[in-house]
């Protein structure tokens, strides 16, 4: 096993380097970046040398080393804004976002940097790359987290009951229920809780911003923990109504797939109680395909499908700094983002091999050779 996870964490380090050159090569032929929208900034507030000839030109040597890893196809001949602007400005532009050197350089950089977790600063905030995550991610893992463990709590039991009652009236009017939860969209059902409990047009039971209370900090612990589990009611309902569709069905369809099996039939002619059949022989088996979703399902939740109901509830998560990023080209935020996003998604797919062992210690990937 030992062997195994070497392996895995090696291949760790090509697949990362993998995924940010495609990635940077991709952005190499995006429009609109920082160069053009400060040159369309320029344009149309009028000259801002002085800025950019002064400060501007003494930030160049700290931003030029880690910032500059994004393309722009910005020059005095290649793009139509610049015309009309003094040369000398362009170059200093391009040398505040670090654009003076060329791809190969910058991506050279940008991975030694990388290497020793500096990403560098954002082009658009007066913070590093690692001080705006740290400043999101609370946010983020309030809603992954719980979001995923309600899901799991209730969609495992719920899946295994429909599996034993396969076919019956609380089968069929359970599957009603969670695919018509999945077939409303998350921020759609966040608005119509908004709507109903957040002072929209009837009650006003919980808050609809932040994850704590003004004034909050000065409270006992069991006050702030209590405030805190009202802020997260809503986002949390909302983000769960149509995740319980697939992981119910899949724990149902895997528990009916072992049920049916020649081992489980053999179990129950000795004499096995059903409890102990369910719980002793399937369970064990049904829940590798399970827990195989498992990592996939933390990472979309915490990373991705939370935008809108980050904006929905004015929460202040890396859904909405991941979004406002790639709409402003803050090309720092966004590889930094990338790069700590898909680390920590290769490292719970090794979690999740190792969560494989830990349900049926028969499995022994230390005999795998790939």
């Amino acid at each position: 096993m030992a062997a195994y996870l070497l392996r895995r964490l090696l291949l760790v380090i090509p697949t990362l380097i993998g995924i940010i050159a495609i990635n940077f090569a991709v952005i190499q032929f995006a429009p609109g970046g920082p160069v053009e929208q400060m040159i369309a900034e320029m344009k149309g507030k009028g000259d801002t040398t002085a800025r950019l000839t002064g400060g501007g030109a003494s930030e160049a040597g700290t931003s030029s080393g880690s910032a500059g890893m994004g393309g722009d196809s910005s020059g005095s001949g290649s793009y139509r804004g610049a015309r009309g602007l003094d040369p000398h400005v362009i170059a200093d532009i391009k040398r505040l976002f670090g654009f003076d050197k060329p791809p190969m350089e910058r991506f050279e950089i940008m991975l030694r940097n990388y290497a020793t977790f500096d990403f560098g600063r954002s082009f658009f905030r007066d913070q590093t790359v690692l001080q705006l995550v740290a400043q999101k991610m609370p946010v983020s893992i309030s809603i992954g987290l719980w979001s995923t463990l309600l899901i799991y709590l209730v969609s495992i039991p719920l899946g295994i009951a429909k599996a034993v009652r396969d076919g019956s009236r609380f089968d069929v009017a359970s599957s009603v229920a969670v695919l018509v939860g999945y077939a409303i969209p998350g921020f759609l059902f966040a608005i119509l809780l908004v709507v109903l409990f957040a002072g929209g047009s009837f009650v006003s039971w919980f808050p609809l911003r932040g994850l704590s209370s003004s004034g909050s900090q000065e409270w006992g612990l069991g006050a702030r923990v209590l405030d805190y589990a009202w802020h997260m009611v809503l986002p949390t309902v909302a983000l769960i109504v149509g995740g319980f569709a697939s992981l119910t069905m899949l724990t149902k369809n895997s528990f009916l797939e072992e049920i049916r099996k020649q081992y489980v039939t053999t179990a129950r002619a000795k004499g096995a109680g059903e409890a102990r059949v369910m719980y002793r022989h399937v369970f064990r088996n049904a829940m590798l395909l399970i827990i195989a979703g498992f990592p996939a399902a933390l990472m979309g939740i915490l990373f991705s499908s939370s935008l809108l109901i980050e904006i929905v509830f004015s929460l202040d998560g890396l859904g909405l700094l991941g979004f406002e990023s790639a709409i402003r080209r803050d090309y720092p935020v966004m590889f930094g983002t990338l790069y700590i996003f898909t680390l920590l998604g290769l490292v719970l797919q090794i979690v999740g091999d190792l969560m494989y062992t830990l349900v049926d210690p028969r499995i022994d990937f230390s005999a795998r050779r790939t």
